[in-house]
């Protein structure tokens, strides 16, 4: 299906499907890059596609750009020695955000991941989604996948990115200094401190120019903005009057929003979730199941896609009405995502670019997704209902050793 581009305010957003669309317009920009990239990912693959991003920063890098890539703990962990030593003699400048010690994944403030997923090349380009540099039809768990996964990102120029910028920029610097203390260099802590600061300033001139764009950047973290996406869920669902189209791998929303996903179902609206539709993780296939009758029972459709894992992140409401909404980025609609990790989203305004969305969300809920039934869901075998109870239950209480309900 071919790209769409809009422009509205001062934004370009142009929607690309998957890593075959990512990543070479991504390595096009870093290829032309003069002075600075930035890229965090959850994840950070060098198999098959995802080698092509890697090879881009070493060239960058090696012309002198300078290049600063965050990968996650877990997600990413060690990077292949291989690997690791080219970036290193390049000159990329790598950092692992909240790397697993000793205990593990058993420490709960380890839960707390970075899991968005972006890059800003020159201060110009941002590039935002749910996509991490991992190829199409690789899985680290699951080897060769039969079609590439399913996921989104947008490419964007205009206002947004410096801010998105400035905010990448400052979580470098705090984990420079974090970094610094940890082997007893203040000095060198004390100015990563001032340079995190000085984004922070950035910030604030970037957020007092923010009202009236058609686009927005929206983060989720644990400080300022920690239910800053899903009150825009919220939001726009309530304001929904005709469609509400939302594609989520890892859907476990909690009361509120799915309180709000079931009124709009009452008052007439079109809601139509694609989800996934393959067993990838125990906790997030099982867990998810339980809310299920309660949303079917009001009228959600539920499709679950099936041709390959499903890993998008996006929503569609009302494209073909009045006020559209759409949005793209890293945040799953479950307790991961919006209560502990680091996330991004981009919300857009704009009728071409939802309609785009919309018509690539109804193909796949068209070509692949089967839509779930309400009395074989409420047959489901006890074994299946057992797990499913199981993993929410598992889900909850270890929300709760974080302080968190849900």
């Amino acid at each position: 299906m071919p790209m769409s581009r809009f422009v509205g305010s001062d934004h370009q957003i142009l929607l690309l499907q998957g890593a075959q669309e990512l990543f070479p317009a991504m390595v096009a920009e870093m290829d032309g890059a003069l002075s600075d990239i930035q890229l965090e990912t959850y994840i950070f693959n060098c198999a098959g596609t995802g080698a092509t991003v890697a090879e881009a920063l070493i060239r960058a890098a090696a012309r002198g750009v300078r290049v600063h890539l965050v990968v996650d703990g877990v997600g990413t962990g060690r990077l292949p020695q291989p690997w690791a030593d080219r970036l290193a003699q390049a000159g990329v400048r790598v950092q692992v955000y909240s790397p697993l010690g000793p205990l593990g994944l058993l420490l709960p403030r380890r839960w707390r991941r970075l899991h968005r997923k972006l890059c800003v090349v020159d201060g110009r380009v941002l590039f935002c989604g749910g996509i991490n540099v991992l190829d199409d039809f690789h899985d680290p768990n699951h080897g060769t996948l039969p079609a590439p996964r399913l996921d989104f990102a947008v490419r964007v120029e205009g206002t947004l990115v410096r801010y998105a910028s400035d905010v990448m920029e400052q979580l470098w610097w705090r984990m420079r200094a974090l970094r610094d203390v940890q082997r007893r260099r203040l000095s060198l802590a004390l100015a990563d401190l001032r340079a995190a600061s000085a984004a922070q300033a950035g910030l604030r001139r970037s957020e007092q120019a923010g009202p009236g764009m058609r686009a927005s950047f929206m983060l989720r973290d644990n400080l300022r903005h920690r239910g800053r996406i899903e009150r825009a869920y919220r939001r726009a669902i309530a304001r929904a009057r005709h469609e509400i189209i939302i594609a989520n791998a890892y859907f476990v929303p909690g009361r509120k929003l799915r309180r709000a996903l079931v009124l709009a179902a009452r008052r007439g609206v079109r809601v139509q979730l694609l989800l996934q539709g393959r067993y990838e993780y125990f906790m997030q296939y099982h867990a998810a199941r339980p809310v299920y009758g309660v949303l079917l029972a009001a009228g959600v459709e539920i499709h679950e896609y099936a041709p390959s894992f499903l890993h998008a992140k996006v929503a569609v409401i009302d494209a073909l009405g009045e006020q559209p909404w759409a949005t793209v980025g890293s945040s799953n609609l479950d307790p991961l995502s919006l209560l502990l990790a680091r996330e991004a989203n981009v919300m857009v305004r704009d009728a071409q670019f939802a309609r785009e969305l919309r018509a690539r969300l109804v193909q796949a809920m068209a070509s692949g997704a089967g839509m779930l039934d309400a009395q074989e869901y409420a047959q489901r075998p006890w074994r299946e209902r057992v797990l499913d109870r199981v993993a929410f239950g598992l889900m909850r209480a270890m929300l709760w050793l974080t302080g968190n309900r849900y």
